[in-house]
């Protein structure tokens, strides 16, 4: 089984660009700002760009303040904590349920000391806070109360003792992701799109390979991607827990939002009361719920932006292809896993701590961010060439003049290369930490975190690569990017001459390919009135190649056809280029020895699974516009079909009709494979499904199976289950 789908890389550059903005990853130029940023559009949370483009700062900063008293509250500080929360989201310290627990916790963090002082301190907060807290925070918070009280008796290290739990180091971490769940939604602070589009995809991925059965052949991604473990939801009124009577409105909502994030039909319930019924902040609260490795994701997004040319590549050091050789599938930055909560009491997340992989970078070499709107797919050929080793290597490559292709590269694309930006990591998370009172989160606790996430060199210092292995690297890159660009922008006769400048072997093992830049020659000389010129390109190349590979004799004929009534504005805008292009990058990268990031594997599996999970619902996915599914579904017409709609444009023009507007975008083929156009109506009613997914707490697949087997009766399906 096909386990890869096409995906708009277009459309994936600017979620990851969104990313790498919103969290300040990527250096901005002195007139740009964090709300300049090209994130603005992306975001979810608002329909005006303008609102969104203001807010994208404060809800950086936002982050910055949750992961700070995460960090206190992990620590143990729950003082430091509770004066940030007082500076920064007073009315949260409201709601007594919240004040309580944190309340309990100081008061076990006092005791923990084993001091005189902490003993004192621990009794004063009970008579001024714990225990008036008590008294009205929710009904189980008095017995809670008295319990916690057993702590002077039973000692920290007893393991049977009743209080065993209220010493555990564990409660911080609950804590500390509780406050994080409520402050998320509490500052609306949600993280961007991609990371959380990455978490809905990966789940999804995941329960597709369990249910079916099968191996994910991007499990070695997934499992250090995403955490297992959850943090704790937002805390709900005590009045939330009444459950609603059947209704098929708001049965729809519970059931879309506990099978999306794999919660209780109570989980479901409380979440969306929390969210006073908005479906959409609600699945946002339990998604951003889920832990991602912020290091490994921070690589893979580093690897994907250099790819594509979004940032300068000077820092991609050979040695991390080294470590990528030796293990092939492996991340360099898996070696960077943090591992700090038995160490330094600060629970292994991932996705708040403050250390991040960095590797500084040369910021001499300028390159692209690839801003065209258009939207883009995949293309393969069995003529392209893969990743097989004896591709990959240069060692047989005809070794060209590279100083002289990069000044001729450069002389081409000089003007896009300077939009390209450099990587800066997380900086801001360390300077924001040296500029706020830190208090019990000691310094020594920090610097055993950053030490350990240092590594010491043992992993860092990979081996350091020679200045000129360094600069091979990316040459490499600035070549390949530079011939993407060319291609992007129409330039074929080019793209052609770099190409046989760096490989005179290159279109021997790929006809499509050249075939298709030959397509673009003809079709720009057809448009600028040289038909004399367009037929030369087509006797001495196209019909060359249609001859030795007979796939190519179709488009060759709808190519040819459009010399019949050439129209200029439909030639610009029914090209593909993009998908050209990244096509181009793929199979020349791979000569180069260049392989594709990792992001893309994981994108093609997981957008695959996507697909095929929800033809097994017979629905379409609600939250896939929330998440910019959509957009990566959203794919080009390929190239060597573009002209047969040329073509046919032209004809209909030719007859008389009004004018044909094309669009070079397309969803997937409607050939029962796209999810958006499978329907459960033909099977049964949609009340019925619901029905027996309520009462019967089953998936939407199982309960349409039932359904089907006893007419769509729901009454009768959950009938014979109980009897």
């Amino acid at each position: 089984m096909d386990d890869a789908a096409p995906v708009n890389w277009e459309a994936l550059d600017a979620l990851v660009i969104d990313f790498a903005t919103s969290e300040n990853l990527i250096e901005q130029q002195p007139q740009e700002s964090l709300a300049d940023s090209p994130a603005s559009p992306l975001s979810p949370l608002s329909p005006s760009s303008s609102s969104v483009s203001s807010s994208s700062s404060s809800s950086y900063h936002s982050r910055l303040i949750i992961r700070q008293i995460r960090r206190c509250l992990a620590a143990g500080d729950i003082d430091a904590g509770i004066e940030l929360l007082r500076a920064h989201a007073p009315s949260v310290l409201d709601d007594h349920r919240v004040l309580f627990r944190l309340q309990k916790q100081k008061f076990i963090e006092l005791l923990r000391k084993g001091t005189e002082e902490g003993r004192d301190a621990a009794i004063a907060c009970i008579r001024t806070a714990l225990a008036p807290c008590a008294l009205d925070a929710y009904p189980e918070a008095y017995e809670e109360f008295k319990h916690v009280l057993l702590a002077f008796i039973y000692d920290i290290h007893d393991q049977s003792s009743p209080v065993a739990n209220e010493w555990s180091e564990k409660k911080r971490s609950e804590i500390a992701g509780l406050m994080t769940s409520v402050l998320r939604a509490h500052l609306q602070a949600y993280d961007p799109v991609f990371a959380m589009t990455l978490r809905y995809l990966i789940s999804i991925h995941k329960t597709f390979c369990f249910r079916q059965g099968t191996t994910s052949p991007i499990s070695d991604l997934t499992e250090r991607l995403l955490m297992e473990e959850r943090d704790p939801p937002a805390v709900p009124q005590e009045s939330f827990y009444e459950a609603p009577p059947f209704d098929e409105v708001i049965t729809v909502d519970i059931q879309a939002l506990a099978h999306a994030v794999e919660l209780t039909r109570q989980g479901a319930v409380d979440s969306l009361r929390y969210a006073k019924g908005d479906l959409f902040q609600a699945f946002q609260n339990e998604l951003c719920r889920t832990k991602l490795d912020v290091p490994v994701l921070d690589e893979l997004v580093r690897e994907y932006c250099v790819y594509r040319g979004i940032v300068r590549s000077g820092f991609v050091a050979s040695a991390e292809c080294k470590v990528n050789q030796s293990e092939p599938g492996r991340l360099p930055s898996q070696n960077y896993s943090l591992e700090v909560d038995q160490a330094t009491s600060i629970p292994s997340d991932g996705e708040n701590s403050v250390i991040t992989m960095h590797l500084d970078v040369s910021s001499e070499n300028d390159v692209v961010v690839n801003s065209r709107p258009e939207t883009d797919i995949e293309m393969r050929y069995a003529s392209e060439s893969t990743g097989n080793c004896e591709d990959c290597s240069t060692s047989e490559m005809q070794q060209p003049d590279i100083s002289k292709l990069l000044q001729r590269n450069r002389n081409y694309t000089s003007g896009e290369r300077s939009k390209r930006k450099r990587w800066r990591g997380r900086q801001d998370e360390q300077e924001y930490l040296s500029g706020v009172a830190y208090s019990a989160c000691s310094k020594q606790d920090l610097d055993a975190v950053v030490a350990r996430a240092d590594i010491g060199g043992e992993h860092q210092g990979i081996e350091k690569q020679s200045t000129e292995d360094l600069n091979n690297t990316d040459d490499r890159y600035e070549i390949v990017l530079g011939i993407k660009d060319l291609a992007a922008r129409g330039m074929a006769t080019e793209v052609v001459e770099q190409v046989n400048a760096l490989d005179p072997n290159f279109f021997s093992q790929n006809h499509a390919l050249l075939f298709q830049l030959k397509q673009v020659e003809f079709l720009k000389l057809v448009s600028a009135g040289d038909q004399s010129g367009a037929l030369k390109v087509a006797c001495s190349h196209m019909g060359p190649l249609a001859a030795n590979d007979p796939s190519l004799l179709k488009p060759l004929k709808e190519t040819l056809v459009v010399l019949l009534r050439p129209h200029e504005e439909m030639l610009g805008k029914g090209l593909p280029l993009n998908a050209l292009a990244n096509s181009l990058q793929v199979a020349i990268g791979q000569r180069l020895g260049i392989e594709e990031p990792q992001l893309m594997r994981l994108m093609r599996a997981a957008m695959h699974t996507h697909n095929e999970w929800f033809k097994l619902q017979m629905c379409k996915d609600r939250f896939e516009g929330l998440m910019r599914i959509d957009s990566l579904k959203e794919l080009e017409t390929p190239l060597l079909s573009a002209c047969s709609m040329l073509s046919s444009n032209a004809d209909s023009s030719t007859q008389g009709s009004s004018q044909v507007t094309t669009s070079s975008s397309a969803r997937l083929p409607e050939d029962g494979t796209s999810p958006a156009q499978v329907s459960s109506g033909e099977v049964c009613d949609e009340s019925a499904i619901l029905k027996v997914m309520e009462f019967l707490a089953l998936p939407r697949a199982d309960a349409i199976h039932l359904l089907a087997q006893y007419n769509g009766n729901a009454e009768t399906v959950i009938q014979q289950i109980f009897a």
